[in-house]
């Protein structure tokens, strides 16, 4: 009984933890890549590779900006999710600073789609098929997947 009641004391005493976590609840694997501005200018950081309903913690630690970027393909390369707002991706693991010129700079230009947090510290983001029930979100144009988002509650 005392274990218990020390073990329930514990987790309520943990903090919350505060990323930005992808989770895939669609039919297909998913290749993510995430744009963001960790301050100095845009980054974009890939790939992540999300099986169905899996999840994948993308940046960690207290989210810094309101808006995060993001870009879904499927395993041959099709966009899944995507949106209006340019940046550069790499054929592989990539990390690359600005978000301009992609071809001058041998990287490929996508179209990533924007996540609004609300200026939450954490968030996560849903990928769904299109008509797979009720969500808070709506198919960005162009995307083949709808997203629901919400913030992380926060523990008591």
């Amino acid at each position: 009984m005392l274990v218990a009641t020390l073990a329930s004391w514990l987790a309520a005493a943990a903090p919350a933890r505060a990323d930005f976590v992808v989770c895939n609840r669609s039919f297909d694997v998913v290749n993510l890549a995430v744009g963001r501005d960790p301050g100095g200018g845009f980054r974009t950081d890939g790939w992540w590779t999300i099986g169905t309903n899996q999840c994948a913690r993308v940046i960690k630690g207290a989210l810094q900006n309101r808006f995060v970027y993001l870009y879904a393909t499927d395993v041959f390369g099709k966009p899944l999710l995507d949106g209006r707002t340019e940046m550069c991706v790499g054929a592989a693991k990539f990390s690359i600073s600005g978000i301009g010129d992609c071809w001058q700079r041998g990287t490929i230009a996508a179209r990533f789609h924007e996540v609004d947090t609300h200026s939450a510290e954490s968030w996560t983001f849903f990928l769904r098929q299109p008509g797979a029930g009720a969500g808070t979100g709506a198919s960005p144009a162009g995307s083949g997947l709808q997203d629901t988002a919400a913030p992380k509650a926060a523990k008591p």
